[in-house]
């Protein structure tokens, strides 16, 4: 009995599988029904870079970029990620030295372009340098900001005096 059951399954279904294409061509055939076609068009478009802005570039300090500037090593850094290693100020021209996080070191003077926001050195004092961006606050209005990389003179001469203790 079962022999008979799994027999006549299998006919019904071959026989709805094969009557299946028949039925798509007699609804093809139909007035006012067409089969989808897939269209592609002719030719694409070529793609117009011009006037839009790179997408794989940051949005922040694209001053340089935009203008066709070569960007120094500086302009690649934060401020904050630079260090204040030594300054030179009693002199006609004061200079003073940075150093970045791979620990070269770069002599700026005022007006070096210093920093990924547009800033300059602005002055060169004692024992810190002022550097000058150009930020934008919240609303899109330009404002300069003044940024000051302090020499770290205080934890050097901590260390010195307990090294000097433990001898």
């Amino acid at each position: 009995m079962r022999a008979r059951g799994g027999w006549g399954l299998g006919i019904v279904l071959a026989t709805a599988l094969a009557a299946a294409p028949g039925r798509a061509a007699e609804e093809a055939k139909q007035p006012g029904v067409e089969p989808a076609k897939a269209v592609e068009p002719a030719e694409d478009p070529p793609y117009d870079a011009a006037g839009r802005r790179d997408p794989f570039r940051p949005l922040h300090g694209e001053g340089g970029a935009e203008q066709g500037e070569a960007r120094t090593p500086l302009q690649r850094y934060d401020v904050g990620q630079l260090r204040l290693v030594a300054v030179i100020y009693d002199t006609r021209e004061p200079r003073a030295v940075v150093e970045d996080d791979q620990g070269l070191g770069y002599i700026v003077r005022i007006g070096t372009p210093v920093g990924s926001n547009g800033g300059q050195v602005s002055a060169i004092e004692r024992s810190r340098v002022v550097v000058q961006e150009d930020a934008v606050d919240y609303y899109g209005e330009h404002r300069p900001n003044e940024v000051t990389m302090e020499l770290r003179k205080a934890a050097s001469t901590a260390e010195r005096t307990g090294e000097r203790g433990k001898r």
